[in-house]
């Protein structure tokens, strides 16, 4: 049972290469992500996430990218039960999509919303509910690590040079302190990383 409380953690989870990139510059090119993905370290890493989570955040593009693709792999045969235990807790949880072009959502319990990100945020946070898990949206993520408004970093590092592409932390950030609460070393080289904000 998910413990509610009104102290909501606004936690994010993304994947990164070895040398500090979230994607290539062909966003389409997926190719990076798969061999690391899969790992036992990586899907017990998402597990743990949204085990005490009770609303997903997305921007537009990944909302279009996960809803679109998770909740195929409910009950399609030889799928991990960690993967399908991931969609159908992204099919039943609430999820935010932050769109200012989206006017209704195709998907079921979902909410678009056109705030600015970090109002949209305090909104969540003031309400009642477990985690808020900012599901591998780097435009979110970014805007919240400037406002230092993350609560935890789940970091996936994959050990892999793509030599491309934009980065999660960019120069001008506001100075923090994190701690780190969980690592775990997997197959590959897979490293699962999770820090707390020190406050």
């Amino acid at each position: 049972m998910i413990k509610q409380t009104t102290s909501r953690r606004v936690v994010a989870n993304m994947a990164l290469t070895l040398d500090g990139h979230y994607a290539t510059n062909d966003p389409q090119d997926m190719g990076w992500v798969m061999p690391y993905a899969v790992t036992d370290v990586a899907r017990d890493h998402l597990s743990a996430l949204w085990e005490s989570a009770t609303t997903a955040l997305l921007g537009r593009v990944n909302a279009e990218g996960f809803l679109g693709f998770w909740p195929t792999v409910i009950g399609m045969a030889g799928t991990d039960p960690r993967d399908e235990g991931f969609a159908k807790w992204l099919v039943d949880t609430e999820k935010v999509v932050l769109s200012s072009t989206l006017d209704e959502t195709p998907w079921e319990r979902a909410t678009i919303i056109d705030k600015p990100t970090v109002e949209a945020v305090e909104d969540l946070k003031a309400s009642e509910g477990g985690d808020i898990l900012v599901l591998s949206s780097a435009s979110i993520i970014k805007t919240l690590l400037a406002a230092d408004k993350i609560d935890r970093l789940a970091l996936t590092i994959f050990p892999i040079f793509v030599g491309n592409g934009p980065r999660l932390f960019d120069d001008g950030l506001p100075a923090a302190q994190w701690r780190l609460t969980s690592q775990a070393a997997g197959e590959h080289g897979t490293l699962a990383l999770v820090y707390d904000r020190d406050r």
